[in-house]
């Protein structure tokens, strides 16, 4: 029986739309359904719309510091409407963009939420669809806590809805998302506090990173409390109030849930067609990320094992490749580059000093400073952190990481030479920039300490 398509995408984000148009260059027949927005979470209610907000907020930080720089500058307060609109423009440019590409490579797309009928068929807003291959693409979904009064609570997207800022602030979670709005609401004026589990915020990242992404966000005025969690959230006439497991409470305009996404897979009809499905209704996949049904496929955060856009867009890539191009050929999960856009931002490759430790001995490198544009500004919460992982063994860089000003666009060339194989004596004979921050990677001469030792004697 011949099909509609050689391959439909149920999924319209970055990852889907890169594997749809590269597969329909290779000459597949291809067809994408998005029942949202083009674009998918990180181009309309996450990675872009926030970094637009997180630079307005450091513009009121470089105003602040003018002064010591000599500049008279008076701060007339921000225009929260002023920036809405430019981001929302952006974003829609953006979004526009993505339908823009499938048309030009000749994909067809659909408006419309796509479920399974059987292994091969889709409904399609209504109308039967059929295809040799499917691949499942459609991302994650934000979950909150279950608690009495959840519903008075906010969720990440909700931010690039508000008219205004709310004036006091508390975010729910300890991960990326949460010290990023807490960062950009606080840059904006607001007062905020921020309420998670563990003992220390960002779980997974290195342990150095997470004690200083909390010394400078203190130093900021964001209220970091560990180990303390809502139980409750209660409307009042004009604001809400907060219960928490510590016994206090919290007077607060708004509450935001950044307590984690699930993949988005609920009522897609997996279940009938036989897809296992695994934790938190990820979707299993084996290295080529193949479901156990052979011709369907999943790609991106809806397999929940690193959820990150470049990751999807490159696993995207590689699956055209591998089913249409002639090119069978994986994207690397190892030594993924990432940033969290937190102020002052963080930049990470490879594994942490925790993980490496566990593989056997490793030496550590670890320098704190005072940027050059602070030792005259005074502004409290700035200092940088550097740190490189070495296998003692190999002398190969196991894992960098930094917290500091421009901490994303340092990590992503230290990345290139991580993924390379690079060695210690390779950083110490490159020559840096003098000055910069980033010159401090190839000038860490001393060891700190040596780590793994007794996992390894185990």
């Amino acid at each position: 029986m011949p099909y509609d398509f050689d391959l439909f995408v149920i999924g319209g984000g970055s990852g889907g739309v890169r594997l749809a148009r590269i597969s329909a260059g290779h000459g597949a027949r291809v067809a994408v359904a998005e029942e949202r927005f083009w674009g998918g979470t990180c181009v309309n209610v996450g990675c872009v719309p926030k970094k637009i907000m997180v630079n307005a907020a450091e513009y009121g930080q470089w105003a602040e510091d003018a002064a010591a720089f000599g500049w008279k500058l008076k701060n007339h307060g921000h225009d929260w409407a002023k920036l809405a609109a430019a981001r929302d423009a952006e974003v829609a440019r953006l979004s526009g963009i993505y339908g823009k590409l499938l048309t030009g490579a000749g994909v067809t797309s659909f408006d419309a939420r796509a479920t399974f009928l059987d292994a091969h068929t889709l409904d399609v807003g209504g109308s039967r669809v059929t295809a040799e291959r499917i691949v499942v693409a459609t991302g994650g979904r934000i979950s909150k806590l279950e608690i009495p009064g959840a519903e008075f609570g906010l969720v990440s997207d909700d931010l690039f809805t508000l008219k205004a800022m709310p004036r006091r602030v508390a975010v729910i979670g300890g991960g990326y998302i949460g010290l990023e709005f807490a960062g950009l609401l606080r840059g904006l004026g607001a007062e905020v506090d921020v309420f998670y589990r563990g003992e220390l915020p960002l779980r997974g990242f290195d342990g150095d990173l997470r004690t200083a992404v909390v010394e400078a966000m203190k130093a900021q005025g964001i209220g970091m409390n560990s180990g303390v969690m809502p139980t409750r959230i209660t409307r009042m006439q004009d604001h809400l109030m907060v219960s928490l497991t510590s016994n206090f409470m919290r007077e607060v305009d708004a509450v935001f849930f950044c307590t984690g996404r699930v993949p988005n897979t609920a009522g897609l009809g997996l279940e009938q067609v036989g897809v296992t499905l695994g934790k938190n209704g990820a979707i299993a996949v084996d290295d080529d990320h193949a479901t156990n049904i052979p011709h369907i496929f999943a790609i991106g955060d809806v397999t929940d094992r690193l959820n990150l856009t470049p990751m999807a867009t490159a696993v995207g890539h590689a699956l055209a490749d591998t089913l249409y191009g002639n090119n069978p050929r994986r994207a690397s999960y190892e030594n993924v580059p990432t940033a969290v856009f937190t102020s002052p931002p963080i930049g990470t490759v490879g594994l942490s000093e925790e993980e490496a430790a566990l593989r056997g001995p490793v030496d550590i490198y670890l320098t704190r400073f005072t940027p050059m544009r602070h030792t005259l500004s005074k502004r409290e919460g700035r200092r940088s952190m550097m740190k490189l992982v070495v296998d003692q063994k190999t002398q190969r860089i196991l894992g960098a990481h930094m917290l500091g000003e421009d901490a994303a666009e340092i990590m992503q060339g230290i990345g290139i030479a991580v993924v390379m194989g690079a060695t210690k004596q390779d950083f110490d004979r490159t020559i840096g920039i003098h000055p910069t921050a980033a010159e401090e990677f190839v000038t860490l001469r001393t060891r700190t300490r040596v780590a793994g030792m007794q996992e390894a004697a185990e």
